[in-house]
């Protein structure tokens, strides 16, 4: 099921509402996101019946998708240079101030971006509230956790999924290399444009076949195959878990692929009016312009 967060248009209403998305309609549904994720199979069960009986169908042009976790409940949790080219890209591009000898990490590179930077397809990237004008683009597959836990080991990992969503980790470069640390540079208001919704889990049998791609201002810039990951969705999971209670909702970014700004010469940055858009199929396209 594709899963969404949505406003109607018509009539006018800024209540966040429930639903799945089927072609050009949404079927309104009881509950919000996050109590559908942490409700578990129960509460699946309880939206698939909903849907079939399709009591209330809105055209998608009466609604506005927003972000399906509009404000996850902590923040989200980030894996840095997580594809072979990205991480290659990143060391000769003098903006990565924690790289050593070898750019390829020998552990998964974890930190954190405040839950407050997200947005909704569709919604402007607020470029201007970065003071070094060094906005760039990292499209990112993302894990939605379903059933929680700590000390999951990789051959569970995968049951620990609830689905999969898109995001934009939008970053700025110079605070980011400034402060020798990411998350200040890429925490900014808005800076993470996420959506447009929330593929399930069985809808996608063989997460490694998908393909990500970003084209900025329709200028194919990034596109590969989630299975060249450094490290695959089940180390993730037992990497963080070894450590922390992961929790029905958490979002873990996987990662981006080679072909952001910085990795040209010279670096280009997202400017206003620049519109990027971030493709993974089934889950669909996230796309924003920049304000």
């Amino acid at each position: 099921m594709k899963l969404v967060t949505f406003k109607l248009l018509v009539p006018s209403d800024d209540t966040p509402r429930l639903g799945v998305l089927v072609g050009s309609e949404v079927t309104e549904v009881s509950g919000s996101m996050q109590g559908l994720i942490s409700g578990g199979a129960n509460a699946l069960q309880t939206l698939r019946r909903e849907t079939k009986e399709r009591l209330t169908i809105h055209p998608a042009s009466t609604v506005r998708l927003l972000a399906p976790l509009p404000r996850p409940a902590r923040n989200l949790l980030c894996v840095g240079k997580n594809y072979h080219d990205h991480a290659k890209e990143f060391a000769k591009s003098g903006f990565d101030a924690t790289s050593g000898k070898d750019p390829i990490p020998e552990w998964p590179i974890l930190f954190t971006k405040a839950s407050n930077t997200v947005i909704g397809t569709g919604v402007p990237i607020p470029g201007y509230l970065d003071p070094t004008h060094s906005v760039d683009y990292e499209g990112e597959l993302t894990v939605v956790i379903g059933a929680g836990g700590r000390g999951i080991q990789r051959a569970q990992a995968m049951s620990h999924v609830f689905g999969y969503t898109i995001i934009n980790d939008v970053t700025s470069r110079t605070m980011q290399s400034r402060h020798r640390q990411w998350f200040l540079g890429k925490s900014i208001d808005g800076f993470c444009p996420m959506g447009p919704c929330i593929v399930t889990f069985d809808e996608i049998p063989n997460v490694r076949d998908l393909r990500l791609q970003t084209k900025v201002n329709g200028e194919l810039r990034q596109d590969a195959l989630v299975s060249q990951l450094i490290f695959d969705i089940p180390t993730l999971i037992e990497t963080i878990s070894a450590t922390m209670t992961l929790e029905p909702g958490d979002l873990i970014a996987t990662g981006t692929c080679a072909g952001v700004g910085i990795g040209f010469q010279p670096p280009r940055y997202l400017m206003t009016g620049d519109r990027v858009s971030v493709t993974i199929e089934p889950i669909g396209t996230l796309e924003n312009t920049v304000a």
